[in-house]
């Protein structure tokens, strides 16, 4: 009888013991899980804070933001410090430059990209290893590094003073990173899938074409938006390569408007407002094919 008692007792007491691992356990991931999202709280306000000051100050007065630069609009909305830039001729000219430099950028890009990815994920080539990492290695080396000899190159050939001076240059700098990714994602398409093409009649480029390039939507919506976001943003290639300010992009025109403005600190404040919105708006809408296409895709062999 005292045996049954003695393992009852043990068996009470392992379950108890069991409870109070599962609880700690239970408390650690709660800490973990509170700890990451403070750490992502931090990061956010770091990285939304410049964001909110320039879009809260673009609703004041100068006045206003210069004796208090990160208060509220309490005294009323000032939608003038808008209205003043998108009335002028000079915003629009330099958002249609900013325009075709990004879309000129991300197309030549895209294309490029996807057919240098296909190269050297689907056909197999003498050297393709070694000229796949050669390309890599353009990812250690930044735009300015290469500075002056694009500069003589660009002058050389003409592009100065020249949007395609511009969009060249950015598109060619930007094909390391779009096709590392492009070919990760189309490595991961199984090689069932490019066989059973050929078994059906298609050739390589009808499987690049028809098939490959649609199952690989959002590794290219990734790539696409990454080179909208840097084409949109970029300020020093601009400035280096186009000398008539009537070609000037939308951040060379804050340079503009801060001449013409200088003590306006409203107005310039809503200009990058102006500049921000579209690239945060076309990142909100495409932030899920980003992800997709950033970890590969989910493609199974």
């Amino acid at each position: 009888m005292s045996g049954a008692v003695n393992r009852t007792t043990m068996q009470s007491t392992a379950l108890e013991q069991s409870l109070v691992l599962e609880r700690r356990a239970r408390l650690n991931r709660r800490l973990i899980i509170a700890g990451k999202l403070l750490i992502l709280l931090v990061l956010s306000a770091v990285i939304m804070g410049p964001v909110l000051t320039a879009f809260l100050g673009s609703l004041r007065t100068t006045g206003q933001f210069l004796s208090k630069p990160f208060g509220l609009p309490t005294a009323g909305i000032h939608w003038e410090n808008y209205t003043n830039i998108l009335t002028g001729k000079a915003f629009w000219t330099a958002a249609q430059n900013s325009l075709i430099i990004t879309i000129g950028v991300a197309s030549i890009n895209i294309v490029l990209a996807s057919m240098m990815a296909f190269a050297f994920s689907r056909v197999r080539f003498l050297g393709r290893g070694l000229l796949f990492n050669i390309l890599s290695l353009g990812l250690l080396f930044p735009l300015v590094v290469a500075v002056l000899p694009l500069f003589i190159q660009l002058r050389n050939l003409g592009l100065t003073n020249s949007l395609w001076g511009v969009i060249l240059p950015l598109a060619a700098f930007g094909l390391p990173g779009s096709v590392v990714i492009l070919r990760s994602f189309f490595m991961a398409v199984p090689g069932e899938l490019e066989d059973a093409s050929y078994i059906d009649g298609c050739t390589t480029l009808g499987f690049f074409r028809h098939i490959l390039l649609p199952i690989s939507r959002p590794a290219l919506t990734a790539v696409v938006t990454m080179q909208i976001v840097v084409a949109w943003n970029e300020y020093f290639l601009p400035l280096l390569v186009l000398t008539n300010d009537k070609k000037w992009p939308l951040p060379l025109g804050i340079m503009q408007f801060m001449g013409q403005y200088g003590w306006d600190y409203a107005g310039i404040m809503a200009y990058v407002t102006l500049l921000i919105i579209p690239a945060v708006i076309f990142y909100i809408v495409t932030e899920r094919y980003i992800v997709t296409g950033l970890t590969g895709g989910e493609l199974k062999g």
